[in-house]
């Protein structure tokens, strides 16, 4: 039995959940998210509540019980107030600007990196710090996440991309005679 499956969601005020065949809608006053839904799982909206309950009793569909719950949840929440991810970029020469729909990096190589940026987000770079705003927690998550990956911190000097309040663990180096 899932936890947080079992668990019912509450809809607050402000807030709308409607469902039509597999997909399901929730609008609030951030803007609306949509996501489709398979039919293992059966949700049912009543009186500012959402339901989830299981159709088989297979390991399958019990796993996809309470990760749809934490879907909807987020969902709710990111219309409510938007989800914000925050990079440190780090190093001598390192710098990031916004241009219109694209984010522009100068990571130490030999050509700029332009980065093309999703729908439904907003982006923002001052000095050394990139905010990365938007109601899907997912779509900010994984943005971050690519971007992060173009330069990862390296552990002797710390330079590269990190999030804020990440522990990069730094190592020693060389030694000399």
């Amino acid at each position: 039995m899932s936890r947080i499956g079992k668990q019912e969601i509450v809809i607050p005020a402000g807030v709308e959940v409607t469902k039509n065949g597999a997909i399901l809608t929730v609008k609030g006053p951030k803007g609306t998210l949509t996501k489709t839904f398979r039919d293992d799982i059966e949700i049912k909206i009543a009186d500012k509540m959402v339901t989830l309950s299981i159709k088989r009793n297979d390991k399958f569909s019990k796993s996809l019980w309470g990760t749809y719950a934490s879907h909807i949840k987020n969902m709710i929440a990111g219309v409510q107030t938007p989800y914000q991810k925050k990079l440190i970029l780090e190093g001598v020469g390192f710098k990031s600007e916004v241009k219109g729909k694209e984010i522009h990096f100068a990571l130490g190589f030999s050509h700029p990196v332009i980065v093309p940026i999703p729908e439904g987000l907003t982006v923002t770079a001052e000095k050394n710090n990139i905010t990365v705003t938007g109601i899907d927690k997912e779509l900010v998550g994984s943005f971050t996440a690519a971007v992060r990956a173009l330069k990862k911190p390296e552990p002797y000097k710390g330079k590269g991309m990190r999030y804020e309040g990440e522990v990069i663990r730094r190592k020693q180096g060389k030694k000399t005679a």
